[in-house]
């Protein structure tokens, strides 16, 4: 039972950290966004490259957007073009997602070999931190859209995402983890495994949804929050098992508790985790979730839904306590 609760802990809650800190927009910066046609695909008047720039323009002022994305560009593309593309123009920022086109082409025999995207890599970054610009270094996202690992890539694109972890570390450069984040959003709103459709039009190029989905994840590691998100509304619960509970009806709780994204559209975040606190107040609690919700409509939908009030019929007879907080993210 041990190891299906750390199969769960890891799987819901992969998040997107910086291996250094967002810095703040200042007015002044210009900030490019480098990559291949998703990036291209993304200047266009609903792509996530024009939405940032939209939502910085409003928050921000001074602050230039560009993009420089272009079809079929892989590591060496990138390398190519980076004089001309993004060094002559004196950014501040350059926003790297690339890495799709390095795998996707491999069915091709066509792809690039995972120590010469590492080398392309460290040469642009190099290059671009020697111009007094900082980079912000994203994992490529997605080539199809399934969590359970059957999409025929999966394998190879960790591997990559990986890499880019590891260049980003090696350069101290600041990493969002794009395809973390992509995979934490899909484990909750794609329960029927669907290959595309959710953010993606073709299982890689961003639909609307997925432009909206990009350009709040972009504005988070640019560090400029997206009004939206000020309206999270976090729902807290600990709960505190009867003596006599065992494992494995623990770990059914927890199984079950984790089946509620799928099962109710109102939830936008999901974590859980165990007490490992030193301190010694826990007063029992031993295990911690964290619900998200857009708004309080959303927590609303939430409680008298079918799910949840199925779960706490199961849960109910087991707790000897429970401790439920809300609060509005920020607030």
């Amino acid at each position: 039972m041990r190891s299906l609760t750390l199969t769960l802990a890891v799987m819901l809650t992969l998040a997107c950290f910086s291996t250094s800190s967002a810095e703040d927009l200042k007015k002044g910066d210009r900030v490019i966004f480098l990559g291949d046609s998703i990036t291209q695909a993304g200047v266009g008047p609903k792509g996530f490259v024009s939405l940032v720039r939209n939502t910085i323009n409003e928050k921000i002022e001074g602050v230039e957007v560009i993009g420089a994305g272009i079809s079929g560009n892989k590591v060496t593309d990138l390398e190519n073009r980076l004089e001309k593309d993004v060094l002559s123009k004196k950014p501040t920022v350059v926003v790297i997602y690339i890495g799709i086109n390095d795998v996707w082409h491999s069915i091709r025999d066509r792809g690039t070999p995972r120590d010469r995207f590492e080398s392309g890599l460290k040469d642009i970054i190099g290059q671009i931190n020697e111009a007094g610009a900082r980079v912000i270094l994203c994992t490529p996202s997605m080539i199809g859209e399934k969590t359970d690992g059957s999409n025929s890539l999966d394998v190879m694109l960790e591997e990559f995402s990986a890499t880019s972890r590891k260049v980003a570390v090696e350069t101290k450069s600041q990493l969002f983890d794009l395809r973390a984040r992509f995979l934490k959003h899909l484990r909750i709103h794609n329960p029927k495994q669907a290959e595309r459709g959710i953010l993606t039009s073709d299982t890689v190029h961003l639909n609307e949804a997925g432009n909206e989905f990009v350009a709040s994840c972009m504005l988070e590691a640019l560090g400029v929050n997206p009004v939206e998100q000020k309206q999270i509304l976090r729902h807290v619960v600990l709960f505190k098992f009867k003596e006599d509970v065992t494992a494995a009806q623990i770990d059914e709780v927890t199984l079950e508790f984790a089946k509620l994204p799928s099962k109710i559209e109102a939830i936008v975040e999901f974590e859980w985790g165990t007490d490992v606190s030193v301190e010694g107040k826990s007063k029992g609690f031993t295990h911690a979730f964290v619900v998200g919700f857009r708004d309080a409509a959303g927590r609303d939908e939430y409680l008298p839904h079918a799910a949840h009030e199925e779960f706490v019929k199961l849960v109910g007879p087991l707790l000897d306590d429970v401790l439920v907080f809300d609060f509005h993210v920020g607030r």
